[in-house]
């Protein structure tokens, strides 16, 4: 029997930078049980506290976010929380503020915290509420959601989210799960999966596939998206396995 997915959120990071459009990638480190050595960006799967209600919110209600990726509310909040907090795990940018129209600027004050966090000593809701901070979902676009073919051992329902580098912080690679981070265009990143210099997982391919036909950061965010599930199928053709889109 298939595997059931677990939920899990990633945030496509873009910035503009010398009239280009950039996305922030890691490289996973070799021989984790999944995606190890492949490129992808910042995510990982939902804590159950994520849907913590008590969570400090600006922006768009989870009965909106539920609409777009065609889920509860209750879940649609702890992606969103998930997004948030994975995001400032793996890259140290934090989508929060002082205020519900304020972003911190510099992060690292929070290091003891964003610790805490990967260590799970604490939650999202109990690190806004200590640093007396409000989650900015109005700074997150949803852009897709794929889900693991059924063939593999180990799956996951993943929505992917789109969102701006605050002004003044900076995403690093200070993460165990990544042996490097680094910023490209769409089409740099796609280069180097052609040239066998890094390995791309399809939802990756796809998303930098589909940001290449943009010209930046405004052009991204005003896009229009549908959001559907999408579930990739893995097909035998002699002695090769390919990944086949519907």
């Amino acid at each position: 029997m298939p595997a059931i997915p677990k939920d899990a959120a990633t945030v496509v990071l873009l910035r503009d930078r010398a009239g280009e459009l950039e996305v922030f990638l890691q490289r996973r480190v070799r021989g984790m049980a999944f995606a190890g050595g492949m490129t992808v960006f910042p995510g990982g799967g939902v804590d159950p506290r994520d849907a913590d209600t008590s969570t400090a919110w600006s922006g768009p209600p989870p009965t909106w976010w539920a609409e777009r990726f065609a889920c509860p509310p209750d879940l649609a909040r702890a992606l969103v929380c998930a997004a948030v907090r994975e995001t400032f795990e793996e890259s140290g940018v934090l989508l929060a503020g002082a205020s519900a129209d304020s972003v911190v600027a510099d992060t690292s004050a929070y290091a003891a915290a964003r610790a805490a966090l990967v260590a799970r000593e604490v939650s999202l809701a109990e690190f806004l509420a200590g640093e007396g901070l409000v989650l900015r979902a109005d700074l997150l676009r949803p852009w897709a959601n794929w889900v693991t073919p059924v063939e593999e051992p180990r799956r996951y329902d993943t929505r992917f989210f789109v969102a701006v580098l605050p002004t003044g912080q900076r995403a690093d690679g200070w993460t165990t799960e990544a042996s490097d981070a680094v910023w490209q265009t769409p089409a740099e990143a796609l280069e180097d999966w052609r040239e066998g210099r890094r390995m791309l997982m399809p939802p990756t391919w796809m998303t930098l596939s589909e940001l290449g036909e943009h010209s930046g950061v405004a052009d991204v965010l005003d896009a229009p998206r549908v959001v559907e599930k999408i579930i990739p199928k893995l097909v035998r053709d002699g002695n090769a396995v390919r990944v086949v889109f519907p």
